[in-house]
């Protein structure tokens, strides 16, 4: 009876010890996602429409952290100095991940050491937008109008290093023309901007685009991007006419601070790619919002960052584009 009950307490001491695996399982708590810019716009969009589909998966809560300020460096500071656990993630754009490097001297964080990328989420291409009242109607048209009258055509974009002024000088660069460059101090503000006629161009995404192209109170030129939108399958790439080199693109992915476990990052990007791959939540919530889904895998993403680090490099420079 004593050795019975000797090795039923060596039993109960060796299970007290051990580790509870069940309990370490991630996730075991809830997951915050940061989002470096204000409430509304596709950056928050994404991880609001993920959230619910996650905490159904998970049966943890995902709370949405909105945390803007100096051009979304603060957000992404704020996950890039949490702890490295998997429970807090960023909605990183591309602008902070492969444009900001070359903007800013210095940033709070190192991106390409702070960082482990889980997934790109979206690709968002943007359209050439014109006001409707112009006499150009085409790619070529605007071409041959900025020639024939050097620096009377203008554009409009949200700042120094933005997408659609990267887009406007590379643009400028290829074809040969001149065109005024406008900043706005924000995203909303352009396209009001040619539809008033303040402006004559500028470079936004469909779903900013949609309604006014719809109502005919702007017309677009060209989109970029490999293949024309499904959404508007009328308007002719960059690249199809000529001048692939303008990149429109912007991106929206994941990531968690450097040093995550492996186990994390893994459960992220499969459960993220199943409700990606989902039919109705990629017709509903991605494609028809203008979105282009993607999923990618942890390398594949981080090689793509690579890739768009280098390129969105050579567009700064011939910009001139510096931190405001």
């Amino acid at each position: 009876m004593y050795r019975t009950l000797r090795a039923v307490a060596l039993i109960a001491l060796c299970l007290g010890a051990m580790p509870d695996v069940h309990a370490q399982a991630w996730p075991s708590k809830p997951v915050r996602i940061v989002v470096p810019f204000p409430p509304g716009g596709p950056a928050d969009l994404l991880p609001r429409l993920l959230g619910p589909k996650l905490t159904e998966l998970w049966g943890q809560p995902v709370v949405v952290e909105n945390k803007p300020g100096a051009g979304g460096n603060i957000g992404m500071d704020t996950v890039a100095k949490a702890a490295p656990d998997g429970y807090s993630l960023v909605l990183g754009p591309n602008g902070n991940l492969v444009v900001n490097p070359h903007l800013y001297a210095k940033l709070p964080f190192d991106t390409q050491k702070d960082f482990i990328p889980v997934t790109m989420l979206v690709l968002l291409q943007q359209l050439l937008v014109a006001n409707s009242s112009l006499p150009f109607n085409t790619l070529d048209d605007l071409i041959r109008a900025a020639k024939a009258r050097p620096g009377s055509i203008n554009y409009a974009s949200y700042g120094s290093g933005s997408q659609p002024h990267l887009s406007g000088e590379m643009l400028k660069y290829k074809a040969g023309i001149d065109l005024v460059h406008v900043p706005y101090k924000g995203i909303s503000l352009a396209v009001p901007a040619v539809m008033a006629g303040e402006v004559q161009l500028t470079f936004a995404g469909i779903a900013t685009s949609m309604a006014p192209l719809k109502s005919g109170r702007i017309k677009a030129l060209a989109i970029g991007g490999a293949r024309r939108s499904p959404l508007l399958p009328e308007v002719p790439t960059f690249a199809e006419l000529g001048y692939p080199e303008v990149e429109t693109h912007a991106w929206f992915g994941l990531f968690v601070p450097a040093g995550s476990p492996r186990e994390a990052v893994s459960r992220l990007y499969a459960d993220t790619r199943r409700i990606v791959d989902d039919p109705e939540f990629r017709q509903k919530q991605l494609v028809e919002k203008g979105y282009e889904p993607v999923g990618s895998a942890p390398d594949e993403f981080a090689a793509y960052i690579a890739r768009d680090r280098e390129s969105r490099g050579r567009a700064v420079k011939i910009s001139g584009a510096k931190a405001e």
